[in-house]
């Protein structure tokens, strides 16, 4: 299938709620032109809130399908995570069907969005340490890894919300070495974000 006729469901609800969502809570997008238009991507950054795959989605006009814990899948919203494309993660053991699907993802030439400290940071931590996940699927499918930072708030009209996406860039190094920087790289975004906002 064609990565302009996939994810349909997504297409036709993303022109609804994303002007909501950006009405609602103000967001700040920095950086959205280092997004790649065509080619396999990983868009991966930290994660503080349920709403940060929001942020990416709405920077960018290439649907991105989200690995999401399969929790999600057994309530009333499942049908929703479903029609968006996302893939159920079982966290409890090693998944690798769901790594399977996300690599199908890439290999496709489509976009990917992680979160590679795994869960979100509810700690006083300012990065979780980062999973090998998304530096490994980059490597294997040649997709390049596009970091985000996300700071701020999710409240009404939030003055300090705000997602920066760095440079573009692909794996070259081993995996140890290219987690380490993929982390620093995403660390240094949400300091530029707290540096601009005054924070």
């Amino acid at each position: 299938m064609k990565n302009k006729e996939h994810m349909l469901p997504y297409r036709i609800l993303k022109p609804i709620l994303g002007p909501i969502f950006k009405l609602y809570y103000n967001p700040k997008i920095i950086g959205k032109e280092n997004i790649p238009k065509e080619g396999p991507i990983l868009i991966v950054g930290n994660h503080k809130h349920l709403y940060d795959q929001c942020l990416a989605i709405i920077s960018t006009k290439r649907p991105i399908h989200y690995m999401a814990k399969k929790e999600y899948f057994d309530g009333h919203f499942a049908f929703f995570f479903k029609m968006v494309g996302c893939i159920p993660v079982n966290r409890q053991i090693k998944d690798n069907h769901a790594t399977e699907e996300a690599l199908k993802v890439l290999e496709n030439g489509w976009a990917l969005g992680l979160f590679p400290e795994g869960t979100r940071n509810k700690t006083k931590e300012f990065l979780l340490p980062f999973k090998f996940g998304a530096v490994s699927m980059a490597k294997k499918t040649n997709a390049t890894i596009v970091p985000f930072g996300i700071t701020g708030d999710y409240r009404f009209r939030s003055k300090n919300l705000t997602i920066r996406f760095g440079k573009p860039y692909k794996i070259t190094k081993d995996l140890e070495t290219e987690n380490k920087k993929l982390e620093k790289i995403v660390g240094d975004l949400m300091k530029e974000n707290l540096k601009t906002s005054g924070k």
